[in-house]
């Protein structure tokens, strides 16, 4: 089988992935997880006072490495958690959690800032609604997938 691999679509991929791992130098060198410094950048965007939901929703992280990571935050201190309506648990930071946030989330935010400020207003427009419309697409495109099962055969090449 040939594959036909677009090279836009090789160097959008890369540049995705070396993005992503741009993030993830950014949490090791702050000395955070992926998931705490997700969860804090997101607080802090946010609000006090955020849900569980609202922080997988925004990173597109799952329910159970978020609700590890909270716990673990938890007991660390840097969060709390308050009830709010039915099952809800709003999250909060600690002054502990304030004070880390202000020493790592912060700065980070404000590095962005600057990047996107070096930007003129049209590229940054552009920039978001580029990315915007292939995350839509993408999406579309997705729902209409098939979804396969592996057979036999398959199973054994892949172990």
């Amino acid at each position: 089988m040939e594959f036909h691999h677009n090279q836009d679509l090789k160097e959008f991929n890369r540049i995705y992935r070396e993005c992503d791992s741009l993030y993830h130098e950014i949490a090791l060198k702050i000395g955070l997880s992926d998931s705490a410094f997700s969860i804090l950048y997101t607080v802090y965007e946010m609000g006090d006072g955020c849900l569980q939901k609202d922080i997988c929703t925004s990173n597109s992280i799952s329910k159970q490495t978020i609700s590890s990571s909270i716990r673990k935050l938890i007991r660390e201190d840097y969060l709390f958690l308050k009830p709010g309506k039915g099952r809800d648990m709003h999250i909060f930071l600690t002054e502990k959690g304030k004070k880390l946030t202000a020493e790592t989330i912060i700065p980070v935010v404000e590095m962005e800032n600057r990047i996107l400020e070096s930007m003129t207003p049209e590229e940054n427009r552009l920039f978001i609604e580029l990315n915007r419309k292939y995350l839509v697409l993408l999406r579309e495109n997705v729902k209409n997938l098939q979804p396969r099962r592996l057979k036999a055969a398959d199973e054994e090449v892949s172990t």
